[in-house]
């Protein structure tokens, strides 16, 4: 079974909200509901400072802590290891959102439930048609997806290349990296 992940180059991102506006679009997700959000950290020293957009998502965690506290089991890590809200069975207890580390969680507004990002495109990556839109909608190419177990994977080659990590380093062996 293929182990995902992705790569997200904030040396190439602009900071535009494509990747943001298309999950949303993807997804059906309301105004104020999003996957996909920024924080944007200054880089440098005076007088030579800059800013540093920083895309944050779900991190499909392999120790997710949003799982462990999920009284009813609606979040879950999946059999392809990514973490997955079963709606179903989501009773909005919020305690996922407290113990996810990223804070990347998201409350509907119209349901209760909370949701995240999916690698929604996990299942047309699998059949070979076109790849979520947060990947392929970025104009910059910042993210890059693909199988972490696979060597000859673009992803793979552009971690090793880059020397790309997890934002966190290792603290939940995070399947989503970074180069900073």
């Amino acid at each position: 079974m293929a182990r995902y992940g992705m790569l997200i180059d904030t040396t190439k991102c602009i900071g535009c909200y494509t990747c943001r506006l298309a999950c949303q679009r993807q997804n059906g997700l309301e105004p104020d509901e999003a996957f996909v959000r920024f924080e944007d950290r200054e880089t440098g020293t005076y007088p030579q400072v800059g800013v540093e957009h920083v895309p944050l998502q779900c991190m499909h965690c392999e120790d997710a802590p949003c799982t462990k506290v999920c009284p009813t089991g609606a979040a879950h890590i999946g059999t392809d290891g990514i973490v997955q809200v079963d709606q179903g069975r989501c009773i909005g207890c919020l305690y996922c959102m407290a113990a996810c580390p990223y804070q990347v969680r998201v409350r509907n507004s119209k349901t209760g439930a909370v949701d995240k990002c999916r690698f929604c495109h996990v299942s047309n990556y699998e059949n070979g048609t076109e790849m979520c839109t947060c990947v392929t909608a970025c104009p910059t190419h910042a993210r890059i997806f693909g199988d972490l177990d696979d060597l000859d994977c673009e992803l793979v080659k552009e971690i090793n290349r880059t020397h790309a990590a997890p934002i966190a380093g290792d603290l939940t062996k995070s399947k989503v990296f970074y180069v900073r």
